[in-house]
C-alpha cells in the first residue's frame, strides 16, 4: 500500500504531465454499469447475493461521486495545501477500500461482517449517518476487548460493556488490510454526509 508521501508524489508527478501536455487516459475513471438500489437489509435472509450487488453498487457509486466532486473543485482549492491533502486522502481512501469492494464482489464476507457493512451501507443511503456511525463502531470493536487506557466508570458500565461484548461481529480490525478498508468506509460515510446531508440533526455522525 502506497503511503501519504508517496501519494503526494505522485500527484505532483500527474500535475507536472498535465501542465507539460502529457495525459495518461489509462487513469481515466471507468464509470460504473450498476444500477444502484435502495438497500433491503432482510435480504440477508432471503436473497444474499441481491444484497451484496446493492451494497457494491451503492459503495462504487458513491466513491464515484466523491472523485467527481474533488475534480470538480476550484483550481485554487485544489492547489492550497488543504486542498491537496484532502485529495491524497480521497485517492488513498479509493486504493485502501479494494479489498472490500473485491470480497463484496466475489461474496466472501464472513456473515457477521457482511450484517454490520449492509447496516453501514443502508444507513448511509437513508441519510441515517449517526445510526451508521453506531454500525460502524460495532464493526470496528465486535467483541474485541477494549483498548488499553480506555475505561468506563459510573452505574452503566456493566450493562453498557455487555451491550457491546454481546455483538457476535468478527473484529475486523486485527489486521492492517481489513483496519485500512473499514477506516476508508468511515472517510466515504463522511463525504456522503458532506453531499447529502441529513433530514435532521439529530442524525449527524
Amino acid at each position: 500500500m502506497k503511503t501519504l508521501e508517496e501519494m503526494e508524489a505522485n500527484m505532483r508527478l500527474e500535475e507536472l504531465k498535465q501542465k507539460g501536455g502529457v495525459s495518461d487516459d489509462k487513469k481515466k475513471t471507468k464509470k460504473t454499469t450498476y444500477a444502484v438500489e435502495p438497500i433491503q437489509l432482510e435480504l440477508i435472509s432471503k436473497d444474499i447475493d441481491r444484497l451484496y450487488f446493492q451494497i457494491y453498487a451503492y459503495f462504487a457509486h458513491t466513491l464515484e461521486e466523491w472523485e467527481e466532486f474533488m475534480q470538480a473543485r476550484p483550481e485554487e482549492e485544489k492547489r492550497s495545501g488543504p486542498g491537496k491533502r484532502a485529495a491524497v486522502l480521497q485517492k488513498q481512501a479509493t486504493e485502501y477500500i479494494k479489498p472490500l469492494m473485491r470480497q463484496l464482489k466475489k461474496k466472501t464476507l464472513e456473515p457477521d461482517v457482511l450484517a454490520r457493512v449492509s447496516e453501514i451501507a443502508q444507513r448511509m443511503q437513508n441519510r441515517l449517518y449517526r445510526d451508521a456511525q453506531d454500525a460502524y463502531l460495532q464493526l470496528s470493536i465486535g467483541n474485541a476487548p477494549w483498548p488499553i487506557g480506555v475505561t468506563m466508570v459510573g452505574i452503566h458500565e456493566r450493562s453498557a460493556r455487555e451491550k457491546i461484548s454481546s455483538s457476535q461481529v468478527a473484529h475486523v480490525l486485527n489486521d492492517e488490510t481489513s483496519r485500512k478498508w473499514i477506516q476508508s468506509v468511515k472517510r466515504l460515510m463522511t463525504f456522503a454526509q458532506t453531499k447529502y446531508p441529513p433530514y435532521t440533526l439529530s442524525q449527524m455522525s
